[in-house]
């Protein structure tokens, strides 16, 4: 495999990007004898699209996919496009060009796969118009990433940005509002109003948000915990978090 080859596990994920970018495809390779109708439409567009599709034993596909599940299908692709900040100033002008609030969620040091994938699970579900994360110190798009992500990390851009907290001030002077999730603040994320353009921080699992990409928000809010953990998992906060924020814009 080329050295910036990338490998896509599993039957959501490659049928989201077969259908988003098909001339990424260089091959596919198909559990031998589970050609059914889960796998059989993927199969038919990749030859549709000339890419080659090879037939294994599942010791084979096990093999090559290095112990990640793969529902007997894996796809090698050219790499994708990386998201910078000019990308990110790109998305805010087109949604506001096209009359809707820009919705944004930026991830502070998030460096588990698993839980990228599933922050971008609940982005795609949410409405997010894209991820912002740091370039240094943060995951990023990988195979265990689009499992997780079932589709969506097709579907939202995940951005890189050199300086975070430079691009949340570009965020601030765009007129988006920055709420930032935090143990120690003060004010319920059900007490803060969250209507409007605005960007969701959560932080790392354990450190939370970095000082200055803290210090750098418009408002702080907490999850109100009755129980005796003392913080979720990042990808549950960031979950409940937006679908307040879609709670409020729905009903107002």
């Amino acid at each position: 495999m080329a050295k910036h080859d990338e490998l896509v596990f599993g039957i959501h994920a490659v049928t989201a990007l077969i259908n988003k970018s098909p001339e990424r495809f260089i091959e596919l390779w198909c559990l031998k004898g589970r050609e059914d109708e889960r796998l059989l439409p993927i199969i038919n567009l990749a030859r549709k699209y000339g890419v080659s599709v090879q037939l294994m034993h599942r010791k084979a596909l096990d093999d090559k996919s290095e112990g990640e599940q793969h529902q007997g299908v894996i796809a090698k692709v050219k790499p994708g496009k990386v998201f910078t900040e000019n990308d990110l100033a790109d998305i805010v002008e087109q949604t506001v060009a096209k009359n809707e609030q820009p919705f944004l969620l930026i991830l502070d040091g998030v460096t588990d796969p698993h839980n990228l994938g599933a922050c971008l699970r609940n982005a795609d579900a949410a409405g997010v118009q894209a991820i912002v994360v740091p370039k240094d110190n943060a995951a990023r798009i990988t195979s265990t990433v689009r499992k997780v992500a079932v589709g969506a990390a097709e579907s939202i851009p995940l951005i890189q940005v050199t300086n975070l907290a430079r691009s949340m001030k570009a965020l601030q002077e765009m007129g988006i509002w920055i709420i930032g999730t935090a143990g120690e603040a003060t004010q319920s994320l059900y007490d803060c109003k969250l209507t409007g353009p605005m960007a969701l921080v959560m932080g790392a699992e354990g450190k939370g948000m970095r000082r200055l990409t803290r210090e750098t928000c418009d408002a702080l809010v907490k999850l109100p915990m009755a129980g005796e953990v003392s913080s979720l998992n990042v990808s549950v906060a960031s979950g409940i978090c937006l679908f307040e924020i879609v709670r409020q814009r729905l009903h107002g």
